[in-house]
């Protein structure tokens, strides 16, 4: 089985995605920690990375390329990454996960150890840059969630929560599968 979790920055898509595999047995591709890994080796922050990121497509691209080759080579695997919804064609379940802006920003600040200003204000550049790069290299309009098997609120549960919703809908839809 092949899911895609997708979601903007704090939202929880990486804890989830670490448990619902772990959970399932599967390989992770994680498309944030490949894009911070690139960040760490030019010595940028993910804000300053983004930004450069717009200059350059070519991260992007190498990035959503190398996630979505990944993804095709695996035949169970969890992908997840801000657009595997839309590059995972045959994702067998696609999942959006998102969290009121003030909620995100909270969890990213006390991750980071950082101000809650700042992060608000870095964060918010961050995703109006990916959404205008997102439109620009790709034509994805990053707010259309009609990709998407199933949406979470993850500021109503938490990530072992979100990860059980997950996965009762990948045993849902084994069962759908299994009665065709």
């Amino acid at each position: 089985m092949k899911i895609t979790i997708s979601g903007p920055p704090g939202s929880g898509t990486t804890t989830v995605a670490k448990i619902v595999a772990q959970k399932l047995g599967l390989k992770l591709i994680s498309a944030g920690d490949v894009f911070r890994q690139l960040a760490a080796k030019k010595g940028m922050t993910v804000e300053e990375f983004s930004q450069y990121a717009e200059e350059n497509p070519e991260i992007d691209r190498l990035i959503d390329q190398t996630q979505k080759e990944m993804a095709e080579k695996e035949r169970d695997v969890v992908v997840e990454g801000r657009l595997s919804g839309w590059f995972v064609k045959n994702a067998d379940l696609k999942v959006w996960i998102f969290a009121d802006p003030e909620i995100r920003y909270s969890r990213i600040a006390k991750r980071e150890g950082k101000d809650l200003a700042a992060v608000r204000q870095e964060t918010k550049l961050r995703e109006d840059l990916e959404k205008r790069r997102y439109w620009k290299f790709y034509s994805i309009d990053i707010d259309n969630w009609t990709v998407y098997d199933l949406i979470i609120n993850s500021g109503s549960f938490d990530a072992e929560g979100v990860a059980d919703l997950i996965l009762k809908a990948v045993e849902v839809k084994k069962i759908k599968v299994d009665q065709k």
